[in-house]
């Protein structure tokens, strides 16, 4: 398998399995990506981190060798297969995390852009680089960079395809956090804490909101905002921490 699932406690780690090939995505490990994404969100777990196996790279992005001889029809396919099934993190019930260890080129980038979070170790190094290869991004580099880091930063990036290591990946906001390399899971799991124990109904409705805020003017924003924050304020989960703000306790959610 190209791809491996794993439960840790409250948490999903989904690894790419292809270190002899940088976890390179074929079309094989594509689909096993998406089929891992949909086991994951029957699970009752709390967070999904994706990460690669190996010290190397997260994910080196496309195999080169699959797109040699391919016609037109089917070079499309690939894009579309790649973008629906990056696409699925944004509906996923549970917020992932994507941790960049090592490169994460061409589509190991977009995959990890498609995450909610991103986190990198030191040794970590982001690139789109299919320009070089007279290519551009196909799996959603160029709608999902522009948003995580600005128009102007995405441009550069993409028209040049220069490489851009952890501290600078961090200090434009590409990633949220560096980690350590010793026991890099173990820093994932602690940053999932920081928001996996709140209530699943209030996590899903604001993400929703943020994802929407993208898509449509300030106006239309602030209407969808009001009713996801009405959903979130008719469940169980907010009576419980609105009565454990006032009793002062911790609130215990169960995700209704």
């Amino acid at each position: 398998m190209a791809v491996e699932l794993t439960r840790h406690d409250a948490f999903v780690v989904l690894t790419l399995n292809r270190p002899e090939a940088l976890n390179a995505l074929n079309a094989q490990t594509i689909e096993e990506i998406g089929s891992a994404i949909d086991e994951a969100g029957r699970m009752d777990a709390r967070a999904l981190i994706i990460t690669g196996a190996g010290e190397k790279a997260f994910c080196a992005g496309a195999d080169v060798k699959e797109m040699v001889g391919i016609d037109l029809i089917a070079k499309r396919r690939k894009a579309e297969l790649g973008q629906s099934t990056f696409a699925r993190l944004d509906t996923l019930s549970i917020p992932s995390v994507a941790l960049i260890n090592g490169y994460a080129f061409g589509g190991g980038l977009e995959l990890a852009l498609a995450a909610t979070f991103r986190l990198a170790t030191p040794n970590a190094a982001v690139a789109l680089p299919e320009i070089k290869l007279g290519l551009m991004p196909g799996y959603g580099g160029t709608q999902r960079l522009p948003r995580v880091v600005g128009e102007a930063r995405a441009l550069e990036m993409i028209l040049t395809g220069r490489t851009v290591r952890a501290e600078e990946a961090l200090s434009i906001g590409l990633v949220n956090r560096i980690v350590g390399t010793q026991d890099r899971l173990a820093d994932a799991f602690a940053f999932a804490r920081e928001f996996s124990s709140y209530s699943r109904v209030a996590l899903t409705h604001a993400r929703a909101a943020i994802q929407r805020a993208l898509a449509q003017p300030l106006h239309e924003g602030l209407k969808t905002e009001a009713d996801l924050s009405t959903l979130a304020f008719q469940s169980k989960d907010a009576q419980e921490g609105i009565a454990a703000f006032i009793e002062k306790r911790p609130a215990k959610f169960t995700d209704a």
